[in-house]
C-alpha cells in the first residue's frame, strides 16, 4: 500500500517542520504550503489524502481555504484537520462548521496529532469505499475497483485502471504530463513523460472496444482531460 499524502498549510517553519517530521516518522508522505494560494496550487497538482490546515494564514484565512475546498465538487470530500491556537467552544464550533472533520488546538502533541488523523482517514476511508462514479454508460466501482460500461467489466492494468480512476474523479481538468506523472507514480520516482502517452494509449485501447474512449482527450499543448462533453 502506498504512503498516505498529508498535505501542511502552516505559514510559521517551526511548527511545519515539526508536523512533517513527525509525519515522516509515522509513514506519511508530505507536502508543505506557506499560505492558501501555495495550498490550491498543491491540490492541483496532486490530490492528498488528509489536508491539515491553520486558521491564521498570512493570505487568507484557514476557515475561507477550508469553505473553498469543501465547496468544491473535485475536492469536497478530502478530510481536513484545522490547527489553531484558538481554544475556546465557540471557536471550535465555527471551524467545524466551516467543514473541517476534526479541530486541534495548540500546543499540540506528536503522538495526539498523529491519532487524530488516523481517526480521519479510518472515517474518510468507510464513507470512500462506497463511491460510484458514472458518466454515461461508463461507471467506476471504487471498493470493487472495477470499471463497467453497461454492466460489462472493462478490463484494464493497474495503472490504467488507477490513470482512468483518477481521471474519472478529477472530470473536466487538464492535467499536465508532469501532473500525472507525480498523481500516478509520486514525486520520488523517475519515469519519463512519454510514459503517460503510452498509458494514455492502452487506457483508449481497451475502452474503444466499449464505445467510450471518447471521453480521454488529448489537449494539444498541455496535456488530457475527462470529459463526457464532445467539443
Amino acid at each position: 500500500m502506498s504512503e498516505k499524502l498529508i498535505l501542511i498549510v502552516e505559514d510559521e517553519p517551526a511548527i511545519r517542520q515539526m508536523i512533517a517530521f513527525a509525519l515522516q516518522r509515522s509513514g506519511f508522505e508530505v507536502r508543505e504550503a506557506l499560505d492558501a494560494h501555495q495550498a490550491r496550487e498543491a491540490l492541483a497538482n496532486r490530490r492528498p489524502d488528509l489536508i491539515l490546515i491553520d486558521w491564521m494564514l498570512p493570505d487568507t484565512s484557514g476557515l475561507e481555504l477550508t469553505r473553498s475546498v469543501k465547496r468544491d465538487r473535485h475536492t469536497r470530500e478530502l478530510p481536513i484537520i484545522m490547527l489553531t491556537a484558538r481554544a475556546e467552544e465557540a471557536d471550535k464550533v465555527t471551524g467545524l462548521d466551516s467543514g473541517a472533520d476534526d479541530y486541534l488546538t495548540k500546543p499540540f502533541s506528536p503522538r495526539e496529532l498523529i491519532a487524530r488523523i488516523h481517526a480521519v482517514l479510518r472515517r474518510s476511508g468507510a464513507a470512500a469505499l462506497d463511491h460510484i462514479v458514472e458518466f454515461d454508460a461508463l461507471k467506476l466501482d471504487q471498493q470493487g475497483q472495477r470499471i463497467t460500461v453497461g454492466g460489462q467489466t472493462v478490463p484494464l492494468g493497474p495503472t490504467e485502471y488507477r490513470m482512468l480512476e483518477f481521471f474519472m474523479t478529477h472530470p473536466e481538468r487538464v492535467f499536465s504530463r508532469d501532473q500525472l506523472l507525480d498523481r500516478l507514480w509520486g514525486g520520488n520516482v523517475y519515469v519519463e513523460e512519454r510514459t503517460i502517452d503510452v498509458h494514455v494509449r492502452r487506457l483508449r485501447k481497451s475502452l474503444e472496444k466499449f464505445g467510450v474512449e471518447r471521453f480521454v482527450q488529448t489537449v494539444r499543448g498541455s496535456g488530457y482531460r475527462f470529459s463526457a462533453k464532445v467539443d
